[in-house]
């Protein structure tokens, strides 16, 4: 079979693995983005969410199930096209390392060159995954109605009324309402340019590319990247370390292992990827929910963002929504994995 059809089988099952990981893990990645972006609170200040479930309950009673699926479109399209570039990627990278070993090797790889060819793939995934994580994180993470002005908004308006009653400026009840009318019109336009909304996936591109261009939608793209290299370096690691192990153990062709093996296997890929980045997770969502501006950024960098993470929440800062994380890293990629398996069977 040629390389080029080859390639074309490897997306196409890839997509449909991606799919299938979209619609079993968006609740989970919903909840576990909002733990990890949620503010830290004041002294004496309760926390947005007091953990996995309260986040659960008040998703599920302010938004209902919907709300766990929000930006669901973007990786149900982005994941689709990511999961793909993985597979295809890796299945490359395979084939490119079993011609180098040489028939000897009887088509097995080492552990060095599992993970590398994963790491390749992370990388190549990157350049989609970039963009579609941070418009999903930002649509995730938005819970409410566009303001029609924000607090500090409302704190001028209040504060230009009295200076206007203290300086005489208000000669009528008439004149004092229309001057708080201009300076709630003024604050609240003014608050609009720092405050987006978004009402879907396409309204966020258009919104993010027209105010910040390229780099406005590749946000937190170095800190991605470094998360896919080491993610995915060894998830397909661990997966395809264990496939080849129970080929050998079993005696058996890929495509006559069980069911069973690829779900429990694509599980502990699940695991071994976020085992291992779960902290640089934290930091991207943490990068890719912050303000573009310097006037509205909280951090400067990757490295600003760790410091902050640390001397504000502690070690545990970078643990937080860990729970639903590794609740969604079973299901997610052990269904990932089945279809991919189970599609390239069929198209064989």
């Amino acid at each position: 079979m040629s390389d080029a059809k080859q390639s074309a089988k490897d997306c196409v099952s890839g997509t449909i693995g991606g799919f299938l990981q979209v619609f079993v893990g968006q609740p989970f990645d919903t909840v576990k983005v909002r733990l990890q972006t949620m503010p830290t609170p004041l002294p004496g200040q309760a926390p947005l969410y007091n953990g996995t479930l309260d986040c659960v309950k008040k998703t599920l009673s302010k938004e209902g199930l919907k709300g766990f699926y929000k930006g669901t479109t973007t990786p149900l399209i982005g994941v689709g096209a990511c999961v793909s570039i993985q597979f295809v990627t890796l299945e490359a990278m395979k084939r490119y390392y079993n011609d180098l070993n040489g028939p000897s090797a009887n088509g097995f790889l080492t552990n060095s060159q599992l993970y590398l060819a994963g790491a390749a793939s992370g990388i190549t995934n990157s350049v989609i995954s970039g963009p579609v994580e941070h418009i999903r994180t930002r649509l995730q993470v938005q819970t409410g109605a566009p303001p029609a002005i924000t607090s500090g908004a409302a704190e001028s308006v209040a504060t230009i009324a009295a200076k206007s009653v203290e300086t005489g400026a208000v000669a009528t009840t008439a004149a004092a309402q229309n001057s708080v009318k201009v300076a709630a019109e003024t604050s609240a336009a003014n608050a609009s340019k720092n405050t987006l909304f978004f009402t879907g996936p396409v309204d966020a591109v258009q919104k993010i590319y027209a105010q910040h261009g390229l780099r406005g939608i590749y946000k937190g793209q170095a800190v991605t990247m470094v998360r896919e290299f080491q993610g995915y370096g060894a998830y397909f690691a661990a997966y395809e370390y264990l496939v080849q192990r129970a080929m050998r153990l079993e005696n058996k062709k890929r495509n006559e292992l069980s069911t069973l093996n690829f779900v429990s296997y694509g599980a502990c890929a699940g695991y071994a990827m976020w085992a291992t980045v779960y902290p640089i997770d934290v930091i991207k969502s943490k990068l890719q929910t912050d303000g573009f501006s310097s006037s509205t950024r909280q951090y400067s960098s990757a490295i600003d963002c760790a410091r902050q993470t640390l001397a504000k929440e502690g070690v545990a800062g970078f643990f937080k929504g860990v729970a639903p994380c590794i609740l969604r890293a079973a299901p997610a990629n052990a269904v990932t994995f089945l279809g991919f398996e189970m599609a390239m069977r069929l198209l064989r």
